[in-house]
């Protein structure tokens, strides 16, 4: 029999577990989108209404609803393709499963609960900020300390519970589709798609489905070209096999077009007729992590179809901290304006969640690559049996769900959790507790056993085709100078941080930089969302409130107070933060940008914002770009010239120290060609004083 589907989206009733009172819910929704839509939640981002969001929080949540089934033999499987987060599901009053992982897509038989016409479902959430606080006061271990503690125990969006960006709304609900499914006794759970690009051109695709059950009559698949014509092969299991004798290559954005095959295969029943069916959309290329010695260590490379590719572009987080409102449409908007900047890489940070499928259809077609790191970040994690079975699952669920994307070039462990521990052995050798150390010593054997053993054993089971890295920032692992810059990537925060001068970045020569980033605010038009006028300071209760990283709204007058004369309205302050933020971001990557071949990789932080808030971003929330995306796309254009210039300011930033050697005052020209083909170059500059005279020009022609 054919798979049928019965939609459970759409409206359903919440209540919150200890009261009567019956609010309309959307599915796929959250306890938050929920309230918000009916009036009873004031929107959490306005103003110091977070606080209000957070503590409903502390209670237990009920979804539930009816629908009408007529029992037909077949099997049902209750299919929810993501839960947030601890939750209990019951049908027709008896509890049918339990799930404890926002990132898995969960699948029981439920035949024998089901019952003719009428049936009722009903999904309890447990508190996730209750769960989360028990967890750290049972086995306290450490994890950001911007974020509510014990995240670390509960798999779900890490940064929901709170960042240095973002907002502490630990929402919950069903946050992904959900649905009946009619099935026979087999059903197509995935498909393997083999690529070997052999040294004649040709490319030998070998299709491989994964099928639950035995009780079927073989499968089919065809494939069909970038053009639309279906290839004359019909693959089986006698011929899985076909040669694209002249195959069209997808490349990132920048080094060629992004074509497009499909595969769709089809499941049959043991009469010859359809039972399942599947498409996938792929890109003919290969893709390898460039790891060579050489005169400064070892390279950290991306290579397409055997070209050395210079990443450029940005760390995604989620959205929105409200992941209804994360859509197709607003997506797409984000990639594009990505790639309007220049942007051929998009780096997924581990604190968030694995994005939907049409993110990465997205990057398909647009050519970005895709760094994705798994869903852990800036905390130690206990290995128990229990969290064993938990991330052994997420992990094959999400690798074989992303695996055929043309644009996924590498699979990362983790977010900086290798480089902290790295930190706190070595402190420990010199008799210092750092604050973030781990609370047992086996959070170090199971910080190996997570990221060295079992998660890329999986990665190499299932995707052997596409590169693993153990962490970001890392050395290639076991704890050994993660953040070295003769090898690996890095993560470079002595500037902003560590508040060194903004021409700091000169003076490091990394192989990749997977972050590095500088803050500033959102223009007037995204405050005035969150405030009123009487907030509008920036060092008022409401504006604090939206800077989540310490005091840095202090710290970016102090980086202004070195670069620019202050600003005499609010709105200028804005903006000057902005000019500040590009100046930064734009120094740091001309300079790494002018030594391609020991460098190969900008990455900057942060492309996008969850909430209205002061911070890394280049696009704010409302999806506005900032002067450092403006600024992006020269630094990141395919054929960029640089100027690394010398004087006062990169001497002598204090102006009251006393420096007794002459100030060197000079520049230097580089011309950065990410392009395919030799360009020649005429530069014509000019040097100017305040007063905008010109003070020296000349003409310089050089080849590139």
């Amino acid at each position: 029999m054919r798979k049928q589907t019965l939609p459970l989206d759409g409206r359903w009733e919440l209540r919150r577990a200890d009261e009567s009172t019956v609010h309309e819910a959307r599915v796929p929704g959250s306890v938050y989108a929920a309230l918000i839509a009916d009036g009873t939640l004031p929107d959490p981002y306005w103003r110091e209404n977070e606080q209000q969001a957070f503590e409903l929080m502390r209670h237990d949540w009920v979804f539930s609803r009816d629908f009408d089934d007529t029992p037909d033999g077949s099997r049902a499987l209750l299919c929810c393709d993501g839960l947030d987060t601890l939750a209990e599901i019951r049908l027709n009053g008896v509890e049918a499963a339990r799930a404890d992982n926002m990132h898995i897509a969960w699948c029981w038989d439920v035949t024998e609960l089901l019952r003719p016409g009428k049936n009722s479902i009903e999904i309890t959430f447990r508190s996730p900020v209750n769960a989360a606080l028990a967890a750290a006061k049972e086995k306290p271990a450490w994890c950001s300390s911007d974020a509510v503690p014990g995240y670390p125990r509960i798999r779900k969006a890490a940064c929901m519970y709170g960042w240095d960006w973002g907002p502490r709304l630990p929402d919950a609900g069903i946050w992904r589709s959900i649905r009946l499914e009619k099935c026979g006794p087999a059903r197509l759970t995935g498909v393997r798609i083999a690529q070997e690009h052999r040294p004649d051109g040709s490319v030998r695709l070998r299709v491989t489905p994964e099928i639950e059950g035995t009780e079927h009559g073989g499968w089919i698949a065809r494939v069909t070209d970038p053009d639309g014509r279906q290839l004359p092969e019909t693959l089986g299991p006698d011929t899985p096999e076909v040669i694209l004798r002249e195959p069209q290559l997808w490349w990132p954005a920048g080094y060629g077009g992004q074509p497009l095959y499909t595969v769709s295969v089809s499941l049959l029943d043991p009469d010859g007729t359809e039972a399942d069916s599947l498409t996938r959309r792929i890109g003919l290329r290969t893709v390898e992590l460039c790891r060579e010695k050489d005169e400064w260590g070892e390279s950290f490379c991306h290579r397409v179809n055997g070209l050395r590719v210079f990443a450029m572009g940005a760390d995604y987080i989620p959205e929105d901290n409200i992941l209804s409102r994360v859509t197709p449409q607003r997506t797409r908007q984000l990639l594009e304006d990505a790639r309007l900047a220049n942007f051929n890489l998009i780096r997924v940070w581990g604190g968030g969640y694995y994005p939907d499928d049409f993110f990465f259809d997205i990057c398909d077609e647009l050519g970005l690559m895709v760094w994705q790191d798994f869903m852990y970040a800036c905390a130690f994690y206990d290995l128990t049996p229990d969290f064993e079975a938990s991330i052994r699952l997420e992990t094959e669920q999400n690798v074989r769900r992303l695996r055929h994307h043309a644009c996924l070039v590498l699979l990362c462990g983790n977010n900086e959790i290798e480089s902290f521990a790295a930190d706190a052995l070595r402190a420990a050798a010199h008799g210092d507790q750092r604050a973030f150390s781990p609370r047992r010593p086996s959070h170090f054997s199971d910080y190996i056993k997570l990221f060295e053993d079992i998660i890329p054993k999986i990665v190499r089971q299932e995707a052997p085709e596409i590169p693993w890295w153990p962490s970001s920032p890392s050395s290639g692992g076991s704890y050994d100078e993660p953040n070295s810059e003769n090898r690996g990537d890095a993560h470079y925060w002595a500037v902003w941080h560590g508040e060194k001068p903004i021409t700091e970045y000169r003076q490091h020569f990394f192989r990749y930089v997977s972050e590095y980033g500088f803050q500033s605010f959102p223009l007037l038009p995204t405050v005035s969302a969150f405030t009123e006028p009487e907030d509008r300071n920036i060092f008022s209760r409401v504006m604090e409130r939206h800077q989540r990283n310490g005091a840095a709204n202090g710290k970016i007058l102090t980086y202004l107070a070195a670069t620019y004369r202050y600003p005499q309205r609010f709105s200028s302050l804005l903006y000057a933060s902005q000019l500040l933020q590009a100046d930064a971001m734009r120094c740091g990557a001309e300079h790494w940008r002018s030594h391609r071949g020991r460098c190969m990789g900008v990455v900057i932080w942060q492309l996008n914002d969850c909430w209205p808030v002061a911070s890394w971003s280049s696009i704010d929330y409302f999806g506005r770009w900032k002067a450092l995306h403006y600024a992006a796309k020269r630094f990141f254009a395919p054929l960029m010239l640089a100027a690394e210039e010398a004087g006062e300011h990169t001497q002598k930033p204090r102006i009251n120290e006393l420096r007794e050697a002459p100030l060197e005052r000079s520049v230097i020209f580089t011309v950065c060609n990410e392009t395919t083909a030799a360009a020649e170059c005429l530069i014509r500059w000019r040097l100017c004083v305040p007063d905008g005279s010109c003070k020296y020009t000349s003409t310089v022609w050089g080849l590139e």
